[in-house]
């Protein structure tokens, strides 16, 4: 059978600015949380280990080797 290809809905694949990501994360009660970052929808994650400017783009780094 095969399988059928869907469109992902568009709050999958926008973008967020770094004044959207902010307001975001200051609605979090406790500030204190760790951050972590997931391309699998959760199954993996890993620590953020830098925030830096890359080009145009605020990039979320994991130095992980």
């Amino acid at each position: 059978m095969e399988r059928q290809a869907f469109a992902e809905p568009a709050w999958v694949i926008r973008s967020k600015t770094i004044k959207q990501l902010i307001k975001e994360l200051q609605s979090f009660e406790n500030q204190d949380l760790p951050v972590e970052i997931s391309v699998d929808d959760g199954a993996t994650r890993k620590p953020i280990s830098l925030v830096k400017k890359s080009g145009q783009v605020c990039l979320l780094v994991n130095s992980e080797t």
